[in-house]
C-alpha cells in the first residue's frame, strides 16, 4: 500500500512539472508572438506622417566654387573673367564662414600662365575687398600632365541639404503586411520637394530663424503722415503708369 501511494504521489508531481512546463513554453510562444507584432507596430508606426520630418533640411557647411580657365599661351584674366573673380569676391563678403584658397595647377602646359592668373586673382580680390590674409594659394596636380588645368577659387558656406532621395523601404504593392492599406504617404514623398527648397533658399539660416528687422525708410513714412494729417490718400500716384497701354478695351 505504501508503496502504490509513493508511486502515485511520484506520477502525480511529474504530471504537474509537466504540465507547469507545457504552460511555461506556451506562455513563451505568446510572448514571442506579441513581441514580433510589436516589432512590426513599432516599424510602421515610426514612419513619421509628415514629409518634414521624413526629409529634415539640415544646416551644414559646404563649399562653394569656381573655376578660371587659362590658356597654355596666356597670362592675365580677361574682362568677363576679372568680372566673374570680383563677382565671386562680392559673395564671399556676404556668405562665406572661411577664407579664400586658390588651386594652381602644377606640372601643365599651361602652369606658368595659370602662375600669373593666380596673381592676378590675388589682386582683383584684394580690390574687392578680401583681405590678403583671407587668401591662400597652393599648388595641385591634374590628373594629366599633357592636359590644361583650370585654376580653381573655393570657400566654406553654410548650405542647406536635405536627402538622399528615391529611398525605398517598403514596398508599395500589397506585401504580406497591411502597411500600404493604412492611407499613409510612403517613405519617398516629399524628398524632391525639400531637396529643391535646400538648393534654392538664398540663406540657410533663414530655415532655422528669422531675419532681424530693417531700418525703415523714414523719407517715405514722413510724407505718408504727411498726406494722413492733411486728409489726403497717402496712396503713391504714378502719372506715367498708362502710357505703356496699347488698347483702351475695357476702360
Amino acid at each position: 500500500m505504501t508503496g502504490n501511494t509513493k508511486t502515485s504521489n511520484a506520477s502525480l508531481r511529474f504530471n504537474r512539472a509537466a504540465h507547469r512546463s507545457a504552460l511555461l513554453l506556451a506562455a513563451a510562444f505568446l510572448c514571442a508572438g506579441c513581441s514580433l507584432s510589436a516589432k512590426k507596430d513599432d516599424v510602421t508606426g515610426s514612419l513619421p506622417v509628415d514629409y518634414r520630418h521624413r526629409h529634415p533640411i539640415a544646416i551644414k557647411e559646404g563649399s562653394q566654387s569656381m573655376e578660371v580657365f587659362v590658356g597654355a599661351r596666356r597670362g592675365g584674366l580677361n574682362a568677363m573673367q576679372r568680372g566673374e573673380v570680383a563677382a565671386f569676391a562680392s559673395v564671399w563678403k556676404r556668405e562665406a564662414t572661411g577664407g579664400i584658397a586658390i588651386d594652381v595647377p602644377s606640372g601643365t602646359p599651361n602652369s606658368r600662365a595659370a602662375a600669373e592668373v593666380a596673381r592676378e586673382i590675388r589682386g582683383v580680390l584684394a580690390q574687392a575687398g578680401v583681405p590678403p590674409q583671407a587668401i591662400v594659394a597652393r599648388p595641385y596636380r591634374s590628373g594629366s600632365p599633357y592636359q590644361l588645368a583650370t585654376v580653381r577659387m573655393r570657400y566654406p558656406k553654410m548650405s542647406a541639404q536635405a536627402g538622399p532621395c528615391g529611398l525605398w523601404p517598403q514596398d508599395l504593392g500589397l506585401a504580406h503586411d497591411a502597411s500600404p492599406t493604412l492611407n499613409k504617404p510612403y517613405w519617398n514623398l516629399g524628398c524632391a520637394s525639400q531637396r529643391n527648397l535646400a538648393s534654392m533658399v538664398d540663406n540657410p539660416a533663414d530655415l532655422v530663424q528669422p531675419r532681424g528687422d530693417t531700418p525703415i525708410y523714414s523719407a517715405r513714412r514722413a510724407v505718408a503722415i504727411d498726406k494722413y494729417r492733411k486728409g489726403e490718400s497717402s496712396a503713391t500716384v504714378y502719372p506715367d503708369a498708362s502710357k505703356g497701354k496699347i488698347s483702351d478695351v475695357g476702360q
